[in-house]
């Protein structure tokens, strides 16, 4: 494959006034001491991989956005006071940055202790990053929001960036991003190349949310420099660490050149997930451990096998986590740890009235006790895995602890919650056996319109507007990842709302993946969707809507039956969300299911009409992305 990854037998560390020199005879890091911040890698004939344009604290470093309870966002660079030699051998080495906190000192720093450690290995190319959190006693009151690892690499070497086999491309520089080259566009991290300085991208968008994973999808993401062709690759090989579990979005990379290793964000959910901290709460938490990967090549026809053997150390660090060479006594070995077996199925007797096997279903061990909360949990670990085809699934390497099992089943609606709480204990499996999921359900399907996999991913998503257009999304799945694709509701509607006859529409071509507003000549506009529907007879009783909500963003939303009055308001929910799924190019984010009653007064034998009214006006990045909508009849025996 001609990629080069050279073996040595010898570490080295030696220290000055001013730095930490980790050298394992393939990679040398600089660290500066005691602040912890990474200022130099050199590797594969580069002096250094980093920005040797940034001051020294802004090439490689921890960072942390967090607030007041109700005050507003603060930043904080993670900087060591006191530096330590953890573990040393022929085979490893690993050095602590650390920050203590003291309750007692004036000023508003960040109410953590915060331990950050870098650890080199004989024969390894790259090195692992972790860092330890604490809230010692007596801290006062916080929120967390973010807290992340950057990297900025060198402007003029690092242009290709990969994220999977289908998202890689050349990348804008920095000055593009500023006026003269770039246009900032009506969301602030969107950019229109006007005159970049690789022509070849003008008339693109630039923005670093199109480049999102999910958590359970983004365990490598890089860079490849030019000459010497070299990859940075950040592998995450479990996000045990990170919160919102397998379907939370983080992002990745973006124009810099910027690689992240994100742990904990808000990003597509909102305020819902941040991390509150009570008055005194105390805290731990382990970040990480991640590897920086480095592999090279003399030949620029192979560059691309870098990215192929970096998705190889992936397979790699995934099957050693976790690892056996960290040395903190916070972070457990596999030995230390428990596991968790058992079959789900699910109980649904107007479907099946056999139990059916969970298939491909999501499940896992998180703290949360309440169906669905997982997707918010931020403080503790979650463990997830998916079902096989006969719904089995077993759940490895966890760490000790009280959990409630949770899950979900694409093609059924809600959240599975197990009743009885789950006790993990170590170097021993805890097996569950059968365990049956039984979805919300009042009475047969009437009718129903998607499909329930928590996304809006099935419904029509337009082609982006050539002014604002993304290449690296043209012709791949993730053609919502476009800018400006809001506004194209606009362009297909211009006049009057959408018109979804169940029965003749198909949601594919006829149901526009977000509910917005529409573009009106000085502001944006309420809009009202119709969903047109036939019942052969009316039952005397209660009837059932189900609404799921793939993403919510500052939305007013109200539901009538055949007529817009007080009368017929069926249901209404006012600001849902704050996920900024719309302005961020994603197809999800914060799952919601609403269930609610319709009167069979309201309804009509023959047509009916049910309307959907996104009620705020005024706003172009509000929106709601339906996941699935069912009418159900009143029970049956």
């Amino acid at each position: 494959m001609n990629v080069s990854v050279h073996a040595s037998s010898s570490l080295f560390l030696s220290l000055s006034d001013q730095s930490v020199i980790m050298d394992n005879g393939l990679v040398k890091l600089a660290i500066l001491k005691p602040q912890g911040f990474l200022t130099g890698v050199k590797y594969g004939g580069m002096d250094n991989l980093l920005d040797i344009k940034s001051n020294e604290s802004g090439r490689g470093y921890w960072d942390a956005n967090w607030s007041l309870p109700g005050g507003d966002d603060r930043y904080q660079l993670i900087k060591g006071a006191e530096y330590s030699v953890i573990h040393q051998s022929n085979d490893c080495l690993e050095v602590s940055f650390k920050s203590t906190y003291n309750p007692s000192a004036p000023g508003m720093a960040l109410p953590l202790s915060v331990d950050t450690r870098y650890i080199i290995r004989t024969g390894v190319s790259g090195f692992y990053c972790y860092a330890i959190y604490e809230r010692p006693q007596g801290c006062r009151a916080f929120d967390l929001a973010q807290t992340r690892m950057v990297f900025k690499l060198r402007q003029e070497k690092f242009h290709y960036m990969a994220i999977t086999d289908e998202k890689q491309r050349v990348m804008p520089v920095p000055e593009d991003l500023l006026p003269g080259r770039g246009k900032q566009l009506i969301v602030p991290e969107s950019v229109l190349l006007v005159n970049p300085v690789n022509p070849d991208l003008k008339g693109e968008v630039d923005d670093k949310y199109q480049y999102s994973m999910d958590n359970k999808d983004g365990g490598l993401h890089g860079w490849i420099s030019s000459g010497p062709i070299i990859g940075f690759w950040v592998i995450v090989p479990s996000y045990e660490f990170r919160n919102g579990g397998p379907t939370k979005q983080n992002l990745t990379v973006h124009t810099g050149p910027a690689c992240l290793a994100m742990c904990h964000s808000t990003h597509y959910i909102g305020d819902d997930i941040l991390a509150h901290f009570g008055e005194g709460e105390t805290w731990r938490k382990v970040f990480g451990p991640f590897f920086v990967y480095l592999n090279s090549t003399t030949k620029a026809s192979k560059a691309h096998n870098l990215w192929s053997d970096a998705k190889k150390q992936r397979k790699i660090e995934e099957t050693s986590w976790p690892y056996d060479f960290v040395s903190s006594p916070y972070y457990l070995a596999a030995s230390e740890r428990g596991s968790a077996s058992g079959r789900l199925f699910v109980q649904d007797r107007y479907i099946s009235s056999a139990l059916i096997p969970a298939k491909n279903a999501y499940i896992g061990l998180s703290v949360a006790r309440t169906e669905g909360a997982w997707q918010t949990e931020s403080k503790s670990y979650q463990f997830w895995v998916q079902t096989d085809s006969s719904g089995s699934f077993s759940i490895r390497n966890v760490i000790p602890g009280v959990y409630g099992l949770h899950g979900w089943v694409p093609g059924f609606i809600g959240d599975y919650l197990e009743k009885t709480l789950i006790t993990i204990t170590a170097d021993s499996e805890t097996q569950l056996g059968n365990l049956t999921f039984v979805p919300l359900r009042h009475g047969p399907t009437l009718w129903e319109i998607g499909y329930p996999d928590r996304t809006a991913i099935d419904y029509f998503v337009p082609d982006v507007n050539p002014m604002y257009v993304n290449r690296l999304f043209l012709n791949g799945p993730e053609k919502f990842r476009q800018y400006g694709l809001w506004d194209r509701y606009t362009d297909i509607h211009p006049e009057s709302d959408q018109v979804f006859t169940v029965g003749f529409n198909d949601p594919k071509k006829d149901w526009f993946f977000a509910h917005v507003d529409r573009r009106g000549p000085d502001k944006y506009l309420p809009t009202t969707w119709t969903i047109k529907f036939n019942l052969n007879s009316v039952t005397g009783g209660t009837y059932k809507l189900r609404l799921a909500v793939a993403s919510a963003t500052r939305s007013d939303l109200q539901v009538h039956i055949n007529s817009l009055d007080q009368e017929h308001l069926v249901f209404q929910v006012m600001n849902l969300g704050t996920d900024n799924t719309v302005c961020r190019h994603g197809i999800y984010g914060l799952y919601r299911l609403f269930n609610f009653d319709i009167s069979s007064s309201l309804l009509l034998k023959g047509d009916n009409s049910m309307y959907l009214t996104q009620a705020r006006g005024g706003d172009a990045l509000c929106g709601i992305l339906y996941d699935y909508i069912r009418l159900e009849a009143p029970a049956t025996d």
